[in-house]
């Protein structure tokens, strides 16, 4: 339990210090309410065995005054916790956030963003309950049973045996209810599968409604219900023949053993005694159930908070696999490429394999293959979005590794065939390019990609909010401002990929001459569907099946019998296509 806290603290290290003063307000708040029930058994035998109302009444103003006085302490302990638990909880999802702005992109393959966002969300919460709830209740969980067997046989020697044989029960019972523990880490792993199939299903959701499907299409969906209310059920029926008997124990047994048990050596005293001892144990073992449920939900928390620590560390770690460990040079000497034996692959099959190629600065080279060669993947490794398998890729005549991450990024712009662009103003959507950038130079940047047709349609040009509130552009304008924003950041490498596929031909005319000013001057690697777009390459590259194949100009390319000619000869084929009125 210690090593758990010890690595919940680790993310509040400012406040940490809160834990250790909710513990001693807990300690205090536990030692006071113990005095006020040692006060209530010699107030009972003040009243009753010996008559002294005065000195009784004296009791009973302690017993309130302890009693308050904990509940004080209780309070103040409680606070002090929860204070601590919102700020770890908060913690928690901004060191999640900062760990998905730098995960590897292997990460955002391989996951969900359902279960990475209930991951996050769900977890971090749980972190509060044990801090919150649980640390001002751990000193109570182990100080009251200790200190009822204590009073009990404080009481007599009677009703100390008696509390303490139910006590030992009520752990017997206790240790029953918790079920098995690889029933709790499956029942748990449901429950996180549930939850994390219940986001995608409600963000498909328009999917469903439009093709009338039901949930059974969702298979994944449906069988995380499945499996939950399995194991859901099966956890359940595992506690519920101790948690019966616990309910008995306390519910039955304490009402008719106790004064049974009691009375049975009590015939021959002092009547009023056994009364005391009565009513002191019926009390006691109320105070010991509480105790026992107390125990019982800090073993549950501290279950729950061991595993959503291991869960969100779990998370954190796999964000920071197969990611480029960068380093620390700032310069390059110029912005030629080479491939060294490059291979790579996204979980065991290699995409590109023993790929070995030099490509010139300041040119434009066109990347071209069939669906699955592996075009897209080689853009994605220049830009060291994953990690090699092996092999290199230089730039400059260095590894990317030998680069810091900022000088990658500053150097390398990438243009998507699908831009994404935020919900904010024209303005600022490029101004993300260079953030430094001012205003004039915004305004040119998208000038000359083509973009005042875009801004001359909106009241407030620049200013337009885009998305949700505002308004909503086709996949040609789109495609503009994500080159302005490019523009904007003047890298000396641009990588294409696809980025007019899905654009109109009037669209694609000003897309056309937005790219002649984005790459002039630059290193430029462009993948292209519509082949006619690359004729004007310097050199075309011809990956199959993640192998360089050929490699030349358009027209040398063409003048043979090469997989480049006969991808050309079907685009034109397909491009000639037309439905028959037959």
């Amino acid at each position: 339990m210690a090593q758990v806290y010890q690595r919940l603290l680790s993310y509040v290290p400012k406040q940490k210090y809160l834990a250790y003063w909710a513990i001693a307000f807990s300690v205090l708040s536990t030692l006071l309410i113990i005095v006020a029930y040692y006060c209530l058994g010699e107030f009972l035998n003040l009243l009753i065995v010996k008559e002294a109302l005065l000195r009784a009444q004296s009791y009973a103003t302690r017993i309130v005054a302890f009693l308050l006085a904990g509940g004080i302490m209780y309070f103040i302990s409680v606070s002090l916790a929860h204070v601590l638990g919102f700020r770890l909880e908060t913690n928690l999802r901004k060191f999640g956030i900062d760990g998905l702005t730098a995960a590897s992109f292997r990460f955002f393959d391989k996951q969900s963003s359902g279960r990475v966002r209930k991951l996050i969300d769900d977890n971090a919460s749980q972190t509060h309950m044990i801090v919150a709830h649980l640390i001002p209740d751990i000193a109570a969980a182990v100080l009251f049973p200790i200190a009822t067997i204590v009073l009990a046989f404080a009481v007599s020697m009677r009703v100390g045996l008696v509390i303490l044989i139910f006590t030992l029960l009520a752990m017997g019972l206790l240790y029953l209810m918790t079920g098995q523990k690889d029933f709790m880490r499956i029942y748990q792993d449901s429950l996180e599968r549930l939850s994390s199939e219940s986001v995608e299903y409600v963000r498909g959701m328009q999917v469903v409604k439009v093709f009338g499907a039901d949930v059974a299409s969702f298979k994944a969906f449906h069988q995380a219900i499945t499996n939950y209310a399995n194991y859901a059920l099966n956890y359940s029926m595992s506690c519920k023949r101790a948690f019966v008997g616990f309910q008995w124990l306390f519910y039955g047994m304490v009402a008719f053993f106790a004064p049974v048990i009691l009375l049975a050596d009590s015939l021959l005293g002092n009547p009023r005694f056994f009364v005391v001892e009565l009513i002191m144990t019926l009390f006691l073992s109320g105070v010991l159930f509480t105790s026992c449920m107390r125990v019982m939900y800090v073993s549950m928390y501290s279950y729950l908070g061991v595993s959503a620590v291991d869960r969100l560390e779990g998370l954190f770690a796999e964000m920071q696999e197969e990611k480029l460990q960068f380093g620390s040079r700032e310069q390059f000497d110029h912005f030629g490429i080479s491939f060294d034996k490059v291979c790579f692959a996204y979980s065991d099959d290699l995409v590109i394999k023993e790929l070995t190629a030099d490509l010139e600065g300041n040119k434009l080279y066109a990347l071209v293959g069939s669906s699955g060669s592996g075009k897209t993947t080689l853009a994605k490794l220049i830009s060291g979005f994953y990690k090699l398998k092996s092999g290199q890729i230089k730039i400059g005549g260095y590894p990317l590794e030998a680069y810091s991450e900022e000088a990658l990024s500053r150097h390398i712009a990438f243009v998507f065939q699908d831009a994404k662009l935020f919900k904010s103003s024209i303005y600022d959507n490029v101004q993300i390019g260079n953030v430094t950038a001012k205003r004039e130079e915004v305004m040119r940047a998208l000038h000359l990609a083509g973009c005042d047709s875009i801004l001359d349609k909106f009241p407030e040009r620049e200013e337009t909010i885009i998305g949700s509130k505002g308004v909503y552009l086709s996949g040609g304008e789109k495609q503009r401002l994500a080159v302005a924003r490019a523009i904007l950041k003047d890298a000396d490498i641009i990588i294409l990929d696809e980025a007019s596929a899905a654009v109109d031909p009037e669209n694609e005319h000003e897309l056309q001459k937005a790219f002649s000013h984005l790459m002039k001057g630059k290193t430029v690697i462009m993948i292209a569907h519509r082949l006619t777009s690359i004729r004007q390459a310097d050199e075309v590259l011809v990956l199959e099946d993640g192998r360089l194949i050929e490699r030349g100009t358009d027209a040398e390319l063409m003048s043979q019998s090469t997989h480049y000619r006969y991808l050309q000869e079907l685009y034109r084929k397909a491009n000639e296509w037309r439905v028959s009125n037959d």
